[in-house]
């Protein structure tokens, strides 16, 4: 409990900043904004029967070509309702998405599950028939709740002003999720969802949701595990060593032909997210190894370019030199001797 004490104050002070002085605090990417709200059209994905994903239509397109992507959804029909993961960035996306549901169903929404506190897989919340049980982890529902109006600049600092997130207001989690705990929800006919808690493998506000059924496995993965190649990791919640044993746990927790629905790009499996395990692997060798050798955060973004992993994705260098460095350099300086 004090450590969770301890980063939620981080998160406090990392949101004051931002909203104090945007530009000076946080580096931007070389265009705002990252997707565009009012241009994203959603698009239907079964995966098996009562099984589906939601996600931009050009997520099929564009994720190989390292183009940065809208957020992906999905929902999952069981006997009683739909359990449903994400409610996206604002009212017209979220529409969207209601809009497909609609089209398969006319089952109650009866769960909805966020797998991060960033506000394009949460501001949809308000939109929600009020007897949906909203779940959440348990950071997730105390950083929210202490900081939406901060989140809500930092998420238009990112994705633009007039893109519905303005009208966004806090609706609090009815069911929360502590860390190193999982909640399983029987959808029936032997789905059984796993709403899972591993600690921070982005943020300190991530859940993972895997589907286990008869007709196979799916696995919504979140932030964490961002898209297929060439898109490389967003570590800019500050933390790096705890994300990197994490993201390990749970793809070594999936099968090698489980489905994964990934935070921001196209339907794929296990070999597909293995570029951010190889990425972050990669980092903390290269990262570690310049600790080692007594370099300075400057010296170390300029050794550790790691080329290999820059095959096209749009936002590679902001992340990489900004947020990915940075924060492995300052946890493995402070934190990478101990057990």
């Amino acid at each position: 409990m004090k450590t969770q004490k301890i980063i939620s104050a981080f998160a406090i002070t990392l949101l004051l900043l931002i909203s104090i002085n945007v530009h000076a605090q946080f580096p931007m990417p070389d265009h705002v904004p990252i997707w565009d709200a009012n241009k994203v059209t959603l698009k239907l994905h079964k995966i098996v029967d009562n099984v589906y994903s939601v996600a931009p239509e050009t997520a099929e397109a564009e994720t190989s070509k390292g183009i940065a992507q809208a957020t992906s959804a999905g929902f999952i029909v069981g006997e009683k309702g739909v359990l449903l993961i994400e409610t996206m960035l604002c009212k017209r996306l979220y529409d969207q998405l209601y809009k497909l549901i609609r089209s398969v169903t006319d089952k109650p929404i009866i769960y909805a599950i966020n797998t991060s506190d960033h506000g394009d897989h949460c501001f949809g919340n308000y939109l929600l028939p009020k007897e949906t049980i909203v779940i959440q982890n348990e950071f997730c529902k105390d950083n929210l709740s202490k900081n939406y109006d901060n989140i809500k600049g930092f998420m238009i600092m990112l994705f633009g002003k007039g893109r519905g997130i303005e009208e966004s207001v806090y609706r609090p989690a009815d069911i929360t999720i502590s860390i190193n705990e999982t909640m399983k929800i029987d959808m029936g006919k032997g789905n059984i969802v796993e709403v899972i808690n591993v600690g921070t493998a982005q943020s300190p506000a991530d859940l993972f949701v895997y589907l286990k059924s008869p007709k196979g496995n799916v696995l919504w993965a979140g932030n964490p595990f961002i898209a297929e190649s060439p898109t490389i990791p967003w570590l800019f919640d500050g933390y790096f060593l705890e994300p990197v044993n994490n993201l390990n746990k749970i793809y070594n927790m999936i099968g090698d032909n489980d489905i994964v629905v990934p935070g921001h790009g196209r339907v794929t499996n296990k070999a597909g997210i293995k570029y951010t395990i190889d990425y972050v692997e990669a980092l903390k060798a290269n990262v570690e190894d310049a600790v080692k050798k007594g370099l300075t955060l400057e010296e170390t973004k300029k050794a550790v370019t790691m080329k290999e992993y820059d095959k096209g994705y749009e936002l590679f260098n902001w992340l990489h030199f900004n947020f990915n460095i940075p924060n492995a350099y300052k946890d493995i300086k402070e934190n990478g001797g101990k057990k």
